[in-house]
């Protein structure tokens, strides 16, 4: 009997790589998406070392279409050419969620901002981007207290174990 050769697929990891903390703390989210984005080869593989950064990064409207700002992505060193890491990169996404974000935006207060960056099982990077609304200075407060009484919990309850 001739034994099938089974195709390989490479195996990802489904872990976030990078993660926008500080969006976390200063926007209250509403609602969530997962976008592609338009990459280069050299961006891809300088994203899987971990070499890039969401910090300062937002999503802005050009169009009918999504652009991710200022997202660093530290220059792949064996890449040929030269590399904008700070350039302009479109999202994917399906006309439904475009338009449903496009008009959520319209609204005051509201923004988009980019939370986490991945890569999927099949090897695909993608940014989860959030609805957002700013937070006021008493929220900020708040959530600052409710992190202290949770670090706090954890200490007695770790003391007690």
């Amino acid at each position: 009997m001739a034994s099938k050769k089974s195709k390989q697929q490479p195996k990802f990891s489904n872990s976030i790589l990078i993660e926008n903390r500080k969006a976390r703390f200063d926007f209250e989210i509403l609602d969530k998406f997962e976008a592609g984005m338009q990459l280069t080869g050299a961006e891809v593989k300088s994203i899987r070392t971990g070499r890039a950064s969401l910090s300062e990064s937002f999503v802005h409207v050009r169009g009918e279409e999504l652009y991710l700002r200022n997202m660093h992505i530290h220059p792949y060193e064996l890449a040929n050419g030269e590399m904008n890491p700070y350039r302009e990169r479109k999202l994917l996404l399906h006309r439904r969620e475009l338009d449903k974000l496009i008009g959520s935006i319209a609204q005051k207060g509201l923004t988009i901002v980019p939370l986490k960056l991945y890569f999927t099982d099949k090897g695909w990077a993608k940014v989860q981007i959030g609805l957002c609304r700013g937070k006021k200075l008493h929220d900020k407060r708040e959530t600052i207290k409710q992190r202290d009484l949770t670090r706090e919990s954890q200490r007695e309850m770790k003391a007690y174990s």
